[in-house]
């Protein structure tokens, strides 16, 4: 019973790594693209109208904050599983 605790503890922490890894994986891939078309964007309409690019680059600059602002929420939320998951927790409770 004990050992078959331990192993369902440990194959959680085991797909919470493969979780996290993916997670983090996928968002530097989807912000590294959304970073690439959001530049290139910026940088046809600053040619397009360069007396306009002051004003582009600001709202770049809070665009990049969200697209930034998703992956960090993202890893917190994967930090947090990694550290203090709620399934562990919730097998721990079973045996009590």
């Amino acid at each position: 019973m004990k050992a078959e605790i331990i192993a369902n503890i440990s194959n959680i922490y085991a797909y919470t790594v493969i979780a996290t890894a993916i997670v983090i994986g996928l968002g530097a891939f989807g912000t590294a693209i959304g970073f690439s078309i959001l530049g290139g964007k910026f940088l046809e309409s600053a040619a397009r109208q360069p007396e306009m690019s002051s004003m582009l680059q600001t709202k770049m600059f809070i665009v990049a904050g969200f697209v930034d602002a998703v992956t960090m929420i993202g890893i917190g939320i994967m930090i947090w599983f990694s550290t203090a998951s709620p399934f562990v927790a919730a097998v721990k409770d079973l045996v009590v």
